[in-house]
């Protein structure tokens, strides 16, 4: 499954992350080994520097603004996928009544292929890729070394830093260990197609960048409720809620880990167990995994899948009709 970890800066290759970022003072303990997989990547002791962890700073008037872009990013998140798909239906239809198919042109060379090979693509793989390319360059960035302090500042979630917003949206697409992103991206590509079949590419979209977001925000609650400052990363919070959202509305679906195909069970019991681990895992403190983010991640997918798809995206009427008004004015005689 996707997973977010915790990371720990203090030995050589965390110093060379680091120094490029003007901090007061360096982690004074930390294992062996510069542990960062997936996830939400956590810093256990840092000086006073706002940009990155200030324990001082962590108190409840800190998850008011990171509460309030939640709602709204997620707001618009969902009426900008609601449009999305009406331009798409709108564009669709259009070409159909001048017969677009007809008279369009060919392309040739590999300009051709590469068009052919698209369309031969599923609808979840034309997602995936664009994501995937994302997660891709993010990663390339972590490996500059003149952008350590903006990668640490923007791609980072941190509830105590003066960024508290974007870094919501923009760590779910951060990765700084390659075996993290590698994870990541094949419980993706496992999931999309059956995701996007059943919601829709723009509904998933939505689905997806808000789950993210509630992750990120989950673990700003969690860390200034039990004061455990820390950086955090990693897409395993938005995966978390496309997985939950399969499993939700599937759960008879018979899944099997990686490598080792003989094991299988059905989606039900693997959210199930996915749920008590991470719910163990923040009564716990366990501090390798981020599970706080991956439980806001898997609960607003199964809220999705049980009242949100019927009770929200379904009565999107409304909006598309303002949509449609405001695009189309009405004539005045």
């Amino acid at each position: 499954m996707a997973f977010r970890t915790l990371l720990y800066l203090n030995d050589a290759s965390a110093r060379c992350l680091l120094k490029n970022v003007s901090c007061k003072k360096i982690i004074v303990q930390a294992p062996n080994s510069f542990k960062c997989h997936r996830g939400f990547k956590r810093l256990r002791e840092i000086a006073n520097n706002d940009a990155f962890v200030n324990t001082s700073t962590l108190s409840l008037k800190n998850i008011w603004k990171p509460l309030g872009f939640t709602i709204l990013f997620g707001s618009a998140t969902h009426l900008g996928a609601a449009v999305w798909e009406y331009e798409k239906i709108r564009s669709h239809t259009y070409k159909m009544m001048n017969r677009y198919h007809q008279w369009r042109a060919t392309r040739t060379g590999w300009r051709g292929e590469l068009e052919s090979w698209w369309r031969s693509l599923s609808d979840g793989q034309r997602i995936f890729i664009p994501i995937c390319y994302l997660n891709i360059m993010v990663f390339v960035c972590w490996r500059i070394p003149a952008l350590s302090g903006t990668m640490m500042k923007y791609f980072c979630a941190n509830p105590a830093s003066r960024a508290i917003c974007w870094p919501m949206v923009l760590s779910t697409f951060s990765h700084h260990s390659l075996v993290h992103l590698a994870v990541n991206m094949y419980v993706l590509h496992s999931f999309s197609t059956a995701a996007v079949a059943t919601l829709g590419r723009e509904q998933f979209v939505a689905l997806y960048l808000t789950s993210g977001v509630l992750s990120s925000f989950a673990s700003h609650l969690y860390k200034i409720a039990f004061q455990r400052p820390g950086l955090s990363l990693g897409a395993s919070g938005a995966i978390m809620g496309i997985v939950s959202f399969i499993c939700a509305q599937y759960p008879e679906t018979r899944l099997s880990i990686a490598f080792l195909p003989m094991i299988t069970f059905t989606a039900g019991n693997a959210i199930k167990g996915l749920l008590a681990m991470d719910s163990i895992g923040c009564i716990m403190g366990w501090r390798f995994f981020d599970h706080a983010a991956h439980l806001g991640g898997a609960l607003w997918g199964i809220y999705w899948q049980m009242w949100g798809n019927s009770h929200i995206w379904q009565k999107r009427e409304p909006v598309l009709s303002l949509w449609h008004n405001f695009r189309d004015p009405p004539k005045s005689h």
